[in-house]
């Protein structure tokens, strides 16, 4: 549908990143669907590892200086934004000393998985919704990139669920082959019942593993892609159960016809 709205939350994009499946495509979707007719927006983490003079990062006045309470703590919310060269694409950031001074990603210098990964996601998550209520935004579709924006799905069905500015939202999820491989902490689970979300339904998931994570994201979701090769099977069998609207990614298509694909995997859901 032109001129429809898009917001991407992408784990990682291209270049502030390295290479990588997941930072490419979100690359170039941002830029493919813009060339296309939707307005887009796309937000990532600031992670400490992005080089923000050589990446051309500044803050944003007007948006930063919020401070999110989550667990009764408060944590400064700040916005920066920057151009992708050549691409006449902007993408936001959020930053925060807390959970993203580190001089890492996802995980510390032996590759171990950061233990607050869950509660950097959550702030990850209020922080891209935060801001695009302050931007007075309406997104048709919120894309959310790979398990790092599990928590936005949670939210948007839940504690934003009657926010005009995403009631009408279709939410999507990006599956990649990136899953993460230790439990989340507990504290994920007392975080989001107390960010809105119904005891219930975090109940009922058992462990914070990526399979219990990502079937959780996938009640909450209007649709589904699947850029992973080799997603758990699983994940697989509760995708063919959920009745959702499913695109299988890149695979041997040529770029024109992944790009078309998912152009045409949006309008189905507007």
């Amino acid at each position: 549908m032109a001129g429809a709205k898009i917001l991407n939350v992408c784990q990682e994009i291209f270049p502030y990143l390295p290479e990588s499946p997941i930072s490419t495509t979100c690359r170039t979707l941002v830029q493919a669907m813009q060339e296309r007719g939707f307005e887009i927006r796309t937000f990532m983490p600031r992670y400490g590892v992005i080089n923000e003079r050589r990446n051309q990062l500044h803050e944003v006045i007007r948006l930063s200086g919020m401070n999110l309470i989550i667990n009764d703590d408060d944590h400064q919310l700040i916005i920066k934004v920057a151009s992708i060269p050549s691409a006449r694409v902007q993408i936001y950031f959020i930053d925060n000393e807390d959970y993203f001074s580190r001089k890492a990603v996802l995980r510390d210098a032996e590759g171990k998985e950061f233990e607050d990964n869950g509660q950097r996601a959550i702030f990850f998550a209020r922080g891209v919704l935060e801001t695009v209520g302050k931007l007075r935004w309406q997104p048709d579709v919120v894309h959310c990139h790979s398990w790092f924006a599990a928590a936005v799905p949670l939210y948007l069905r839940n504690s934003f669920a009657d926010d005009p500015l995403f009631a009408t939202s279709k939410i999507v999820v990006s599956l990649y082959d990136d899953c993460f491989t230790e439990e989340w902490s507990e504290a994920f689970v007392e975080t989001m019942k107390g960010e809105g979300v119904p005891a219930e339904e975090l109940d009922k998931i058992g462990t914070l593993s990526y399979e219990n994570i990502i079937k959780l994201v996938i009640d909450n979701v209007d649709g589904i892609v699947v850029e992973a090769e080799n997603l758990p099977s699983a994940i697989e069998e509760y995708i063919a159960a959920s009745g959702k609207k499913v695109l299988r990614g890149r695979a041997d298509k040529s770029g024109d016809e992944w790009l078309n694909d998912y152009k045409e995997f949006y309008d189905s859901l507007l």
